[in-house]
């Protein structure tokens, strides 16, 4: 079963761009690999400091309010 040939491949990919069509393939080719390289910069973020200080938002409004 693990077996496949030179010709065996060579059928498939003839089958698949005859149903599809090329234009079909390469725009799907296109989006993974829009996807690939959004997972890749999803990945490369930084994640919040787990040891950071969050910031409190309404303590910040009342300092800016206090200034002026």
């Amino acid at each position: 079963m693990g077996n496949f040939g030179f010709a065996q491949i060579a059928i498939v990919v003839v089958l698949v761009v005859l149903l599809f069509g090329r234009g079909k393939i390469s725009s799907l080719m296109g989006d993974v690999a829009k996807g690939i390289k959004s997972f890749k910069k999803g990945m490369a973020t930084d994640l919040p400091d787990e040891n950071a200080e969050p910031k409190n938002i309404s303590e910040n409004n009342q300092d800016t309010k206090d200034k002026e």
